[in-house]
């Protein structure tokens, strides 16, 4: 039996990435030919919407800046609404590898899965983070497996890729501040299969982690909180 031909998009949320956009539509023109792009701009305040415009790439301006999460979630609602099959996240600043996209779908399709996140932590090849935020990852990949009793090897990997019954999950409901770990948990509390893969990542090819030494405190504060909350919300 032939395989369905899913229609699949990639989903880029931009703030501030004037330095680092146009290697990564060029990497994923390059190595992703069977998936659409959109941009989302986050209102940033350099040059990445005139960039992204000069160029002619796919994108969204938003009016205001509504985060990470209202951006990512802008993106799942017009990957659902465009009747897209499959939609992954790949950020703008150069840290995800577009040559791992295709088998991520594979994987996708094959298994019956709702969410394949790709982890750096499985073979543990190219760039690891820092080793504060390693700290801060194995914290809250012990803190998902104590309430789901699924591990998670790297919880805050922004390379995910979901299929339409989650895309319409997170286009109605997405965390607003860094929100993957809390995301994952919400995926896994409604009973839907999320795997895990390996890939290589790269470190930032420039510009500046919205993760700064001075709010990591705060950020594992807020997420451990948001993540808590997720484990007793009820649908």
């Amino acid at each position: 039996m032939q395989k369905m031909t899913l229609r699949k998009i990639i989903i880029i949320p931009v703030y501030n990435e004037e330095e680092n956009i146009e290697r990564t539509v060029e990497s994923i023109q390059k190595n992703a030919l069977d998936f659409d792009y959109i941009i989302i701009n986050d209102c940033s305040t350099d040059h990445t919407r005139k960039i992204c415009e000069e160029n002619g790439f796919n994108v969204i301006n938003l009016p205001i800046n509504l985060g990470i999460g209202g951006a990512v979630q802008t993106g799942y609602r017009y990957a659902y609404e465009q009747g897209y099959d499959v939609a992954v996240q790949v950020d703008g600043d150069g840290q995800h590898d577009p040559k791992f996209l295709e088998k991520m779908a594979v994987y996708l399709q094959e298994n019956g899965v709702d969410m394949v996140i790709g982890s750096r932590f499985i073979e543990k090849k190219g760039f690891q983070s820092s080793a504060a935020r390693r700290i801060g990852i194995s914290f809250f990949s012990i803190l998902i497996k104590i309430l789901t009793g699924k591990k998670i090897t790297d919880p805050t990997s922004g390379l995910r890729m979901v299929g339409r019954n989650v895309m319409d999950i997170f286009s109605k409901d997405y965390p607003r501040d860094y929100p993957e770990p809390e995301s994952v948990v919400a995926i896994l509390r409604r009973n839907l299969k999320v795997k895990e893969i390996p890939v290589i990542m790269h470190e930032r090819a420039g510009g500046v982690s919205s993760i700064s030494f001075k709010n990591s405190v705060y950020y594992m504060i807020k997420v451990t909180f948001a993540i808590l909350i997720e484990r007793i919300r009820k649908y």
